[in-house]
């Protein structure tokens, strides 16, 4: 099956379409979309409309999902060059709040990846909060995302109703598009992991922190919250304790070279020593 099949597809089952976005009304309705789903007092904290449209008029990816003509996710992304190799580097994507797990995310991703291997390029490479349980099984799991870096503090402080109080770090992941991995996952066919062997370097704890473990395992997990994001809401302190912990059990590892395997659905990353 094509890329361009798999997004049919996808949008099929979504119930959407997808579409690139260039007029100015497009462009500010996909902006005003993005500060809905950020929660931000601006739009422009997210990307403004002008943003948008220049992105659109330079050949870059800007697109809209429509569900009976309304304007229900955006996504954009610019290209870039890294480590020798051209890629699409995805800048923002969002679905309106009550369309999350409903496939609409999905059908998005599978346009950006058939739009990006028909102008000659093979990875879109973009950040992701690691602390979101939700964007990380997306990411590692229905996509099938590589993680190549743990960026801490990536954007400096940020305003959003999502990111407020919290640091923002961030994993750096490679959507290397052609990998048979992530052909299979596009086709509906996701990798599964298997937690069985793993030991914990960071858990959950009775009072809902991380319990943080010294381990020297050939195979880990680490824990992530249930959900942040509400977390953060009421208890803020907690939140940042969870920050720290997956940070010190990420950063040298990543940067040692274990892979991160997966998530597993209730949140524990799976990671590998390298051999």
């Amino acid at each position: 099956m094509s890329a361009l099949d798999a997004a049919a597809e996808a949008a099929a089952r979504a119930g959407v379409t997808v579409a690139e976005l260039s007029t100015m009304d497009e462009c500010e309705a996909a902006s005003a979309l993005l500060q809905q789903v950020w929660r931000a007092e601006h739009p422009a904290e997210i990307a403004a409309a002008s943003l948008l449209r220049t992105y659109a008029h330079a050949g870059e990816y800007v697109a809209g999902a429509y569900r009976d003509g309304q304007l229900i996710g955006a996504a954009t992304g610019f290209f870039g060059f890294r480590h020798g190799r051209a890629h699409l580097h995805s800048f923002v994507a969002g679905v309106t709040p009550g369309r999350l797990g409903k496939g609409v995310g999905f059908a998005l991703k599978q346009h950006q990846r058939a739009w990006t291997l028909d102008r000659g390029v093979s990875e879109v490479h973009w950040t992701y909060d690691p602390l979101i349980l939700r964007n990380a099984y997306f990411n590692l799991q229905k996509l099938g995302v590589t993680v190549t870096g743990y960026l801490p503090e990536f954007y400096g402080p940020m305003t959003d109703g999502i990111n407020r109080g919290d640091l923002s770090d961030r994993l750096y992941v490679e959507w290397r598009l052609d990998a048979p991995h992530v052909v299979a996952a596009a086709q509906g066919s996701p990798a599964e992991v298997d937690p069985a062997r793993a030991v914990a370097a960071v858990a959950a704890g009775p009072d809902g922190g991380p319990i943080e473990s010294t381990v020297d395992e050939e195979e880990i997990s680490v824990a992530v919250p249930e959900d942040v994001e509400a977390l953060r809401g009421h208890d803020r302190g907690l939140a940042l304790r969870w920050r720290h912990a997956v940070r010190s059990a990420l950063t040298d590892r990543l940067a040692g070279g274990w892979r991160v395997e997966g998530i597993t659905r209730d949140g524990r990353y799976l990671l590998r020593r390298p051999s």
